[in-house]
This record gives C-alpha cells, sequence and structure tokens, in this order.
C-alpha cells in the first residue's frame, strides 16, 4: 500500500499563490507554482511566493512540476523556484511559452527541462501515471492533472468553470472526466475562488451575444478594458469588432506578453486588417467604426482609463462624449475601490460605463453549482478545497456536505500542513515551512516585516532628520543641529516647533557628551526617544526620526589650515 501526502505551500486560506505537493512513496509532484500580488499597504513589494525550503532540502525527490493554466496565480513563482532547484516542467503549449516569457522577465535564460504535453499524453513515473483533462477556463490550454495511484486517481482541477456553450479550444472534456471518476478517485483538490457566490455564472454564448448588442448599439467609440490573461473575453470582443464592421486599436504594456504570445501560437485569431497598429491612425477612423481594447495586469487596464478620463497622454485616446466604456473583465479584490473611481471618472469625461460582470455574472471560475456538479462526476473519497480564502474553502465544505459529504471526508489545510494517507486512513502530521516570501525588484526574501514597517511609517508619517557634527575631545557641538522634514510638517509655517526640537537635541547631545561612558547607540536612541514623544504630544504623529551625526576630532584644525595662520 502506498503512503501519500498532500502538502500546501500557498493558496489555502489566501487568493492566489497556489502550489500543492503531493508525495506519493517518497516522491514529490508539484502541482502549479504561482504568485499572487500583494495589497496595497505593503509598499513597494512587487510579488509574493511561496517558501521553498522544504522543495529546496529535497530537490533530489521531486519528480516534477506539473502546470494547470499560463495565468500568474498557477506559474508566476516557478520562475524563481527555477532558480534554485533542476527540475522538469509540464505543461501544455501556451502555459509553457508563458512561463518562458515570465522566466526571462526574472533572469532564468539556460533552463531548457520544459515538456509540452496536451490532454492525450500520460506520463508513466512506474507508481505513478500522471495524466490531463482539458477544462474550460477565461484562456484556453487549461488542463486539471490526474495522479494514478495504486490507491485511486488524485484529481487537482485548477481553476475551472462548467459551460457546455464555449467553443472548442474552451471545452472541457466530460468524458474523459467519467472515465476517470470510474477508476476511483481517493482525493479531489478543487478550486474555492467563487464558492461563496450567490449567482451562476452566464454562458459564455449569452456574453458574446450581448456584448454584440451593446456594440451594435452604441453610436460612438466602444473601449473595452480587459485583463490581458483573460483571453477567452479578448477572443470574443475581437469576434465581435468582426461582425460589427469595427477596427481595433489594442492599447497596453502586456501586448508584447501574453496576448503576442497567444496571436502567435493561434491561440488568439486577430486578423491584421482589422487592426489599427497606431495611436495616430485612430484619426483616419470615424468613432462608430472603432473599438480600443485597454489590456493589462490586473488593476492596469482600470487606471489606464483614468488616465484617458483626466486626458492624460494621447489626446487620441481621451476619453468623450459619446464613448461606451465596457468593463469586460472582473478586477481582483484588491481593485473594489478603484471600479467605481473609475466608473465616476468616466462619466465626468462624457462617456458612460457598463460593467460586464456585473450585469451578466460571468466569471472564468467554477460556480457553487459546478463545483458540486464536479464532486458529482468524480465522487472522491475525500475532498481538499484548494485556491481561496478560508471563508471560500469553507463554503466548499458546506457545498459539499450538502451533496452528502461527511465531515470527516473534507479537510480545509492551512499553508505548511501535511495531510497524510495510510492504511485507509487520512490524518493530519507537522507542518514545512510555509511563509510568504516578498520580491521587491531583483531582492528575494531579503525584505521583512521590519522594512515594511519602516516603508508604512515614511509613507503616513514622513521622516524627521536631525544632522549634526559632535566632538567628544572638547565635549561639544560644533555644528548643528539642522532638522530636515520630508512628508511630516511644512517647515516654513512650524518655525517653534523646529526651535524647540533643535533645543531638546542639544540637550540629549550635550548630557551624553557628559558621559564617561559615552556610547553612540545611547546618543542616537536618546534622540529618537525624546523626539519621538515630544512630536507625538504636539502633532498626533510619529515620523521616522534620522538621527545623522558626525564626529569631527579635527574640526577647529582643518578650520586654522583654511584660513592660514594669524600674524
Amino acid at each position: 500500500m502506498s503512503e501519500i501526502k498532500f502538502i500546501s505551500l500557498g493558496g489555502v486560506r489566501e487568493n492566489g499563490k497556489d502550489m500543492y505537493i503531493v508525495e506519493i512513496d517518497g516522491m514529490i509532484y508539484i502541482l502549479d507554482c504561482g504568485l499572487v500580488y500583494p495589497p496595497n499597504e505593503m509598499l513597494g513589494i512587487d510579488v509574493m511566493i511561496p517558501d521553498f525550503t522544504y522543495l529546496k532540502e529535497n530537490e533530489d525527490r521531486i519528480a516534477g512540476v506539473f502546470l494547470t493554466h499560463g495565468h500568474p496565480d498557477a506559474i508566476g513563482g516557478l520562475p524563481y523556484l527555477l532558480k534554485e532547484v533542476n527540475v522538469p516542467v509540464f505543461g501544455t503549449e501556451l502555459t509553457i511559452e508563458l512561463l518562458k516569457v515570465m522566466s526571462r522577465s526574472v533572469g532564468v535564460k539556460n533552463f531548457k527541462d520544459f515538456h509540452t504535453i496536451d490532454d492525450d499524453n500520460e506520463i508513466d513515473f512506474g507508481d505513478v501515471v500522471v495524466s490531463f483533462i482539458k477544462t474550460t477556463h477565461s484562456l484556453p490550454d487549461s488542463v486539471a492533472i490526474v495522479l494514478k495511484t495504486s490507491e485511486g486517481n488524485i484529481v487537482y482541477t485548477g481553476d475551472f468553470k462548467m459551460d457546455a456553450s464555449v467553443s472548442e479550444d474552451y471545452a472541457t472534456d466530460f468524458a474523459r472526466l467519467t472515465q476517470v471518476a470510474g477508476e476511483g478517485v481517493l482525493a479531489l483538490l478543487s478550486e474555492s475562488s467563487k464558492a461563496a457566490s450567490y449567482f451562476e455564472n452566464a454562458s459564455e454564448v449569452l456574453v458574446k451575444e450581448s456584448l454584440q448588442d451593446e456594440v451594435v448599439k452604441a453610436e460612438g467609440r466602444v473601449i473595452v478594458s480587459a485583463v490581458a490573461s483573460n483571453l477567452m473575453r479578448l477572443q470574443q470582443i475581437i469576434d465581435v469588432a468582426q461582425s460589427t464592421g469595427r477596427h481595433i486599436f489594442i492599447s497596453g504594456e502586456a501586448l508584447e506578453q501574453i496576448i503576442d504570445v497567444a496571436i502567435r501560437l493561434d491561440k488568439l485569431k486577430l486578423p491584421s486588417k482589422d487592426l489599427i497598429k497606431r495611436t495616430e491612425q485612430l484619426g483616419n477612423y470615424k468613432d462608430e467604426e472603432i473599438i480600443i481594447l485597454e489590456t493589462g495586469k490586473s488593476g492596469e487596464p482600470l487606471y489606464a482609463l483614468q488616465r484617458m478620463a483626466k486626458a492624460r497622454g494621447n489626446k487620441q485616446l481621451k476619453i468623450k462624449e459619446g464613448d461606451l466604456v465596457i468593463l469586460a473583465t472582473t478586477p481582483n479584490t484588491d481593485m473594489e475601490k478603484v471600479v467605481p473611481e473609475t466608473k465616476d471618472m468616466v462619466y465626468r469625461a462624457g462617456g458612460h460605463t457598463l460593467e460586464l460582470s456585473s450585469k451578466y455574472h460571468t466569471s472564468g471560475h467554477a460556480s457553487p453549482k459546478d463545483l458540486q456538479f464536479m464532486l458529482s462526476i468524480l465522487k472522491p473519497k475525500y475532498l481538499i478545497p484548494v485556491s481561496g480564502e478560508y471563508q471560500l474553502m469553507h463554503a466548499h465544505k458546506k457545498l459539499a456536505e450538502q451533496i452528502g459529504f461527511t465531515e470527516d471526508r473534507i479537510f480545509l489545510l492551512d499553508k505548511g500542513d501535511t495531510l497524510t494517507y495510510k492504511k485507509g486512513k487520512m490524518t493530519l502530521g507537522d507542518k514545512v515551512p510555509a511563509s510568504n516570501v516578498l520580491i521587491d525588484g531583483s531582492g528575494v526574501g531579503d525584505i521583512g516585516n521590519i522594512v515594511l514597517r519602516d516603508r508604512t511609517m515614511l509613507g503616513e508619517d514622513g521622516i524627521f532628520v536631525v544632522v549634526l557634527t559632535i566632538s567628544r575631545r572638547e565635549g561639544k557641538i560644533l555644528a548643528g543641529p539642522e532638522i530636515i522634514s520630508r512628508g511630516f510638517i511644512f517647515m516654513k509655517e512650524s518655525e517653534d516647533l523646529l526651535k524647540e526640537s533643535s533645543e531638546r537635541v542639544r540637550k540629549v547631545v550635550l548630557d551624553n557628551l557628559e558621559d564617561k561612558n559615552f556610547q553612540w547607540s545611547k546618543l542616537k536612541s536618546g534622540i529618537r526617544d525624546e523626539l519621538g514623544k515630544f512630536l507625538f504630544k504636539q502633532t498626533n504623529r510619529r515620523p521616522m526620526i534620522l538621527p545623522v551625526i558626525m564626529e569631527a576630532s579635527n574640526y577647529r584644525k582643518g578650520r586654522k589650515k583654511k584660513g592660514g595662520k594669524k600674524g
């Protein structure tokens, strides 16, 4: 009998950063390796990735990394892992090509162990056979992953939804799901992103027809804001443009990456005759002949719309009277406040908006009924909800219980938990390292809570710098204190505060210079403590206080040399 362990390094009790480990008789199978974009309060942090400590310590036991699709939450952390360990990577054509683009962008240039698969492939590792099932998501080449073991199949859905109306490029292979179910499913790792939704997803046929109706009714330009990674929505917009006789201008920095790759691989079909290639060419067409497609990552299209509404940038892209602005893809939760702000700015500029996901309740993720349908097809012995915050995982659990699953068959993991199946029983065991690793520019993991705290303090209350020169030999202050403030007070209107601050610094410095056991650390901490209490009492704010103290024992000697000898 096999011993099987399930470990989550990310993607549970959080949105994004999907990364799951299945250990079967000691061999490690990695399912996805994503990233998550940080909340606004994590100043300066670009992305967060999983902690790879456990994998680095057990590199020799890794069979490979198996990917479900090409979104950053599934593959964005992998380039950083490939810097640390050398393991084979398996994914569909589009997924592998997008991974190569991401890898080059973070400096992974010589890695060659990529393996392109499709839903017909099986990879035999002896005791385990890995295969794939075509699924429906917001970009093509998405798959679920199946690990066939002596104890039954283990299925990881990745991001998916059920929609029989989608084109063949996006269609779920229901026959293959049924086949896997017939072989017996030990455990299902199933996404939970929309488990608490009150709405079912509108069919993609309805969404496309609605888009067409809106574009036909539009008397002026149509501006569409869409996340570049939602290739299904982009293809619908392109198709609508063709059928309504409009030409498309694509704006956005992501064009050179995901859209370019998708066009090259024929995953996105964009006839060149309908494409407006340069901004200045927009003036050659009537407003009713134009669709402007604004793309980018996460909230980038929304911020681009705000710039267009404020008339910043190219005048040809300025939102004007009569423009219809369609918000075509659902932004992530961090953008919830940005959406109404953007809509308000569009109306002020003379345009009007349509939020597609709000009107038609469309999403690339499984609705509650989709999740129950997947459970009903596969009939797993155990359910492990993944890919969602705790409330969503808990909602997924309740959905399973509604169709007959008992509580002892459902496990809500935390990051680092080890869930072991042995001799017919599933038990929770020890934890492995699974903290967030922060990426700031080229720095990986070198930003900690203290640095973030300092950045927050600087952003909220500013900085208060005290500069002075002392002579310990003479026990005097030779120059200063000079005070510089940024982001804390307006110095010209705060002369009394600055004067009192300077006097307090002088007293602290002179007291320390009289101390026979003089210590630099004691002097600096004394200045910070004295000023911190005083400034908070006066302003109710806590700026970062930075003492800059120079010692100049030869200060006077230097001045004499500069001035020459007395006569």
